[in-house]
């Protein structure tokens, strides 16, 4: 695998949560590509649960980032965030909502929130479990 293509390899933090519940709202209330609409939310998602499967972040950092083992793990697992967001710059993707194109008014995070928590069962997440409010706090977060 090259070094272009590997923040794509396959890696268990990606299993840590479903990121891609809370941009299945964002498509469909805006219409936006799946995975412009994932680059747009990730970085926000990853921030609000990465303490809670902090050695997956971490490996996921220095295993497929390439971050080097400098630091605390959490400090760690931050650089990687920044590094895949900086990946996704530099391939032209948005790393928040407003990049994305997105004016998200707070009734229609509201309503992402509320679909998104009643389309999963009320909550979802392995490492963190995420409810109502914590989706509607990483909408927030990624304005």
């Amino acid at each position: 695998m090259t070094q272009k293509n590997k923040p794509f390899k396959a890696c268990s933090v990606f299993r840590c949560q479903k990121p891609d519940k809370l941009e299945h709202e964002l498509g469909g209330l805006y219409d936006v590509a799946h995975g412009a609409g994932l680059a747009a939310i990730w970085g926000s998602w990853a921030r609000y649960v990465y303490l809670n499967c902090l050695p997956r972040f971490r490996r996921f950092a220095v295993r497929v980032m390439d971050v080097p083992e400098e630091g605390t793990d959490e400090e760690i697992a931050l650089k990687g965030i920044e590094a895949l967001e900086n990946f996704f710059r530099r391939i032209h993707m948005p790393t928040n909502l407003r990049e994305l194109g997105v004016s998200a008014t707070e009734e229609d995070l509201v309503l992402m929130a509320h679909k998104c928590a009643v389309g999963v069962g009320g909550a979802m997440g392995s490492a963190r479990l995420l409810k109502e409010e914590d989706m509607l706090a990483i909408f927030r977060a990624s304005r």
